[in-house]
């Protein structure tokens, strides 16, 4: 039973990266034309269509009912800031840099649960903070690199990511994935219409299959985590999200000819580490204790 359910939250993972993938993709070929507003404002918008097969399934729109309105609203308002800058810095910095300083949001998420949530900050907590921070210092190299805003722009995003992500580990308590998804896209296209009028540009038609892809990517890539998470346990699912990093190098590199230069790879190491780490102390903390 144990196997299969891995087997499923694997093949879930597989979904969820493949839509983060193109959304990632997709992002970069819309902002070229676009203003990230718009972008983000159709994503909402269609995205919110292409969820309707499974608002369906989860009871219809009634069943949407949030408990926690309030609580919707401020996720909501961290993520649009999110993804407004992942956008941003999507169009500024290669796709390896982009990804690995992205994978510091775990560090924000658990600085802000220790603030807000009530967690303990354990030693093995503090250290895979630092060697989060230290591989951002390795892929930013302030005072040695040239200054790139792209790379601030990005970190300020996994911030943003991580306050996000910390009220949404609060609002899992009580409501279901259909529901959390469901209301980042009302409220988010609520947030960003007036903005995206402002600057609304008529697309070409040779956009439009970029523009649906990235909604769908999107929308998508948080319902496949959802279903990996409700088949696994996060110390089982979070490391395969790892993957993620080498392919949306493997994508910088054949698609945009981009090269990953050696401080980009340490630097990724040194994240990820710091992530393992966390997850192995989660996972010890998460087995029952025998009693003798």
């Amino acid at each position: 039973m144990q196997t299969q359910s891995n087997l499923k939250a694997a093949f879930w993972m597989a979904c969820s990266l493949g839509c983060m993938l193109i959304m990632t993709w997709a992002g970069r070929e819309t902002t070229r034309e676009l203003d990230v507003f718009q972008v983000m404002e159709m994503r909402s918008l269609i995205g919110l269509l292409m969820l309707y097969p499974l608002i369906r399934l989860a009871g219809g729109f009634r069943a949407m009912a949030a408990k926690r309105p309030l609580q919707h609203v401020g996720r909501n308002v961290a993520h649009y800031a999110g993804q407004f800058l992942w956008l941003m810095a999507l169009t500024m910095i290669p796709l390896a840099q982009l990804i690995a300083i992205e994978f510091t949001t775990p560090i924000w998420t658990a600085l802000l649960a220790v603030s807000f949530l009530g967690e303990r900050m354990t030693p093995p907590k503090t250290i895979a903070i630092a060697l989060g921070l230290i591989g951002v210092l390795v892929i930013v190299r302030p005072g040695v690199a040239s200054f790139d805003a792209g790379q601030m722009i990005v970190l300020a995003a996994a911030v943003a990511f991580g306050v996000s992500m910390t009220m949404t580990k609060s609002l899992t308590r009580t409501e279901s994935a259909v529901r959390i998804i469901f209301w980042m896209l009302v409220i988010q296209s609520l947030i960003g219409l007036v903005p995206a009028v402002l600057v609304w540009k008529t697309p070409s038609a040779s956009l439009w299959p970029w523009i649906l892809l990235i909604a769908f990517g999107g929308s998508y890539a948080h319902y496949c985590m959802a279903q990996a998470l409700s088949n696994a346990d996060a110390t089982v699912v979070t490391p395969m999200d790892f993957l993620r990093v080498p392919a949306t190098a493997a994508l910088g590199y054949f698609v945009y000819s981009e090269k990953v230069d050696l401080f980009t790879v340490l630097g990724t190491v040194l994240i990820l580490s710091g992530n393992l780490l966390n997850l192995a102390v989660r996972r010890k903390a998460a087995e029952p204790v025998e009693v003798p």
